[in-house]
């Protein structure tokens, strides 16, 4: 069964909360399920990993520091075969702590001590954000739909293909990937990026956008070259040849 909030669908996949305490586990299990999301539980890195492969949960709440493998090595391990939204939730709340979850792929990153209220907020956003509607509106096919020779970015399927080749991106990377890309020609400072693409729920560093450009480039291998350049003292463009901006 299938429930709806925020104009979303959420199906009855669990969100897996992971951390060593009982009683974080507990308050995340109480507050999630008021919402009406089931919940999953692991203790330790490797259980994590495998009830992440085995339930495909809709999003991951993950403590970084765990028993065994770390969170950081999990959000890695995951982040090879899947794209489920990852909220760090952690003590450690140092400047690189949260460029570095980031840079792995997490999706968002919420301090202990926390408020169980907010996390639940957080949740919701990040599923907002990484989700697309059930029924697409009229003009989803070819809104939803950008190509640029070889390049082609599907927002409501939420894939990138590069000729006939898939190229898995993380869920921040597409995102990052779209902007730009339906606004060929247009710099956009860092500063633009953090705000549209990151929303306010993360405030964070421009280094964080020049580390998602190069992970985009990288995945992309020439085409990503080719399209995404930097404008120095001021940010990126997505340019497209003999495309003129309006």
């Amino acid at each position: 069964m299938a429930r709806g909030f925020g104009g979303i669908v959420v199906e009855d996949d669990p969100i897996l909360v992971v951390d060593d305490e009982p009683k974080i586990r507990e308050i995340c299990r109480v507050y999630l399920e008021r919402e009406g999301f089931p919940v999953i539980e692991a203790a330790d890195g490797e259980e994590a990993v495998v009830k992440a492969g085995d339930y495909h949960p809709q999003l991951i709440v993950l403590d970084l520091m765990l028993p065994g493998i770390d969170g950081w090595e999990v959000c890695r391990r995951v982040r090879q075969t899947s794209e489920t939204p990852i909220i760090m939730l952690t003590a450690r709340v140092t400047e690189v702590d949260r460029i570095v979850g980031l840079e792995l792929g997490a999706d968002d990153y919420v301090p202990k001590p926390f408020s169980p209220r907010e996390l639940v907020a957080r949740v919701k956003a990040v599923l907002r954000r990484t989700r697309t509607p059930r029924i697409p509106d009229a003009h989803a096919e070819r809104a939803g739909l950008l190509t640029y020779g070889d390049l082609a970015v599907d927002r409501d399927a939420r894939r990138v293909m590069v000729g006939s080749t898939e190229i898995q991106l993380t869920p921040k990377e597409f995102d990052l990937l779209w902007f730009m890309a339906r606004s060929p020609g247009k710099a956009f400072p860092r500063e633009k990026l953090l705000e549209c693409v990151w929303k306010y729920e993360y405030l964070g560093d421009a280094r964080t956008v020049d580390s998602h450009i190069k992970s985009l480039r990288d995945k992309l291998g020439p085409v990503g070259k080719q399209h995404i350049r930097t404008v120095w003292g001021i940010g990126y463009r997505f340019v497209v040849e003999n495309h003129e901006n309006i």
